[in-house]
């Protein structure tokens, strides 16, 4: 016999007795006996008496605290959750909500607000937050007079535009009245500490003085599934292949992991952030510039764990502030420092500024060497326990001097089969698989094919039951078709529906995915219209934005609809979580 609901008139708030209700509604016969001789007991020992049979005062409604995180590579929404708990354990209630799914007009009733923004690339807030932070600075934006708010900015001191979304959410939300009652602070890539003290800060600054402030928390549910490990791995080098011919200019690596003890539970979607090491010509270059040549316990840092290419204004104006030197003063006091740092990399610096330098000067200059994250290019129910990455090793020159992008050529240049490496699960659910009977639309040029790799493989294994399409595109066919064998396999056997590729320099006019999508663009806008998902993987700067333009225009023109009216079906799309981005 099921127990009746405890009535919303109980002497609890909502919460608390929607939590009851899924204790008690639920217990057996024996466990409400336990648990009413349990109270007696409390009470008696209480003192009982006229005491015990005096009303509970009512209980005070937790004050809600708004949430909202812009994040793509998953930091903000992490730490979002962290405040969420936080003000859980003070007597708030929060709501977290992905910028993506924010609804302007919701903010005008929020009383307390926090936002935790990543900026993108050059000063660009990340893809799923695009259209909600167009609204926020637009002219139709809601007035916030009154709304208590504070906002955590995370960014990378290597671009120019440092935490520049951060910045503008924040002076954006005064402009609209809100009241800034913890001030902003602007994180690096060593985000945790400087984050971990501002929650402890925002979360004390929102708190009402008779919040109550103590809440235990008390979990009877079942226990939820446990989350993917996100701990750090070695992994062994089984393959480590160029997947460009000897011809092409270009060397991407197809590297497949292996695990000793499993690999770690991703999904098709999900990232494995690298670490990396260093080139020791490029440190071993750098300390004897610096005079520091002879220094190995410095240089064995500087391979290991220190960023030793970056060269931010901050680098420089720390290299002014440490060393006194009086052309980098210069430089800052001109206002040249912004524009001399593009292209250039901490040796330069050195190079071009010499002055005597100790150890302690020269670490100062740098940061903690981050991991890259990659793309998982395999499903595990096709390779068990491997994982495949694609990396392609970045080399170009500037000023002079030949530049490597530091984790794709430690992997390109000093990996070898048979070697280790260490890496670590990033979990992407914000890019995963739909229902299997769904259509998928996959536009993935380069690089940017590797989760579709994934994507295919676990559609076969799973025997999906819905179409897939993927726009592929590189330089050439013959030297750059990377994992054409795949490709044709997947069309034999149906788990790759159509295909459709761009060869940049196979043409006197150059071919790109975007223009492949316009020219299917009646077929594409049926897929869509029937309920099929877009995805677009790779370069953020150029392709993704193209790609996105070329779409609306297609819904334009096969549609007979206005440009603003088409920009409307792809808002929908993004809306609905069926135009999702992976983007870098």
């Amino acid at each position: 016999m099921e127990m009746s609901p405890i009535p919303k008139t109980a002497p609890f708030a909502e919460e608390e007795i929607d939590l009851l209700n899924r204790v008690v509604g639920t217990a057996s016969p024996i466990q409400r006996a336990w648990l009413a001789g349990l109270l007696a007991g409390i009470d008696a020992s209480s003192g009982g008496g006229a005491l015990s049979l005096q009303p509970a005062a009512p209980a005070r409604p937790a004050e809600p605290l708004t949430i909202v995180y812009a994040s793509e590579s998953g930091n903000s929404e992490k730490l979002a959750g962290n405040i969420a708990k936080s003000a859980r354990k003070n007597g708030l209630k929060p709501t977290v909500i992905d910028m993506a799914d924010l609804d302007l007009a919701a903010l005008t009733s929020a009383k307390k607000l926090v936002f935790i923004a990543a900026t993108w690339g050059e000063g660009d807030p990340p893809a799923r937050a695009v259209r909600a932070y167009n609204e926020l600075m637009g002219e139709g934006a809601p007035r916030l007079d009154g709304v208590e708010f504070g906002v955590l900015a995370l960014g990378d001191t290597a671009y120019v535009e440092f935490c520049a979304i951060g910045k503008k959410i924040d002076e954006r939300l005064a402009a609209l009245g809100g009241k800034r009652v913890v001030e902003r602070v602007d994180c690096d890539l060593d985000f945790a500490e400087p984050a971990a003290r501002w929650i402890g800060d925002a979360v004390k600054v929102l708190t009402p003085p008779n919040a109550g402030g103590r809440v235990i928390e008390v979990d009877f549910g079942g226990k939820p599934a446990a989350p993917a490990s996100t701990d750090i791995i070695e992994a062994e080098i089984s393959e480590h292949v160029d997947l460009n011919s000897s011809r092409s200019d270009k060397e991407t690596v197809h590297l497949a992991l292996s695990f000793e003890h499993g690999a770690p539970a991703y999904e098709p979607g999900d990232s494995l952030d690298l670490y990396p090491e260093n080139d020791p010509a490029y440190v071993d270059d750098l300390l004897k510039l610096a005079g520091l040549a002879r220094d190995e316990k410095l240089r064995g840092d500087f391979i290991k764990s220190r960023d030793v290419t970056t060269l931010s204004l901050r680098t420089v104006e720390t290299y002014a502030e440490t060393t006194g030197h009086h052309y980098v003063k210069a430089l800052i006091a001109d206002g040249q420092a912004r524009e001399w740092i593009a292209g250039r990399q901490l040796i330069d610096l050195i190079a071009t500024f010499p002055i005597a330098l100790d150890a302690e000067k020269l670490r100062a200059l740098t940061r903690p060497l981050a991991p890259r994250a990659y793309s998982i290019a395999s499903s595990r129910r096709e390779v068990g326990d491997e994982a495949h990455l694609l990396i392609s090793a970045v080399r170009y020159d500037s000023h002079g001097r030949q530049r490597k992008g530091v984790a794709s050529n430690f992997v390109a240049e000093r990996l070898k089969r048979g070697g280790r490496v260490r890496v670590k699960l990033k979990p992407n659910k914000h890019f995963a698989l739909p229902a299997p009977g769904k259509d998928i639309i996959m536009v993935g040029p380069g690089t940017g094919v590797a989760p579709f790799r994934a994507f295919v493989q676990e559609r076969r294994a799973t025997e999906a039951s819905g179409r897939s399409w993927l726009f592929f595109g590189d330089r050439t066919f013959t030297h750059d078709f990377l994992y054409q064998l795949d490709w044709q396999d997947a069309l034999n056997d149906g788990a790759l529906t159509r295909m459709d590729v761009a060869f940049s320099r196979d043409t006197p006019e150059k071919i790109y995915v975007q223009h492949k999508l316009w020219d299917r663009r009646a077929e594409l806008v049926e897929w869509l219209d029937g309920g099929a998902y877009f995805y677009v993987c790779g370069d953020a700067k150029a392709m993704a934005k193209d790609v996105r333009a070329a779409l609306v225009r297609a819904f334009a023109d096969v549609k007979a609809l206005s440009p603003d009216a088409a920009e409307q079906a792809v808002v929908t799309l993004e809306r609905k979580k069926r135009y999702l981005q992976d983007v870098y």
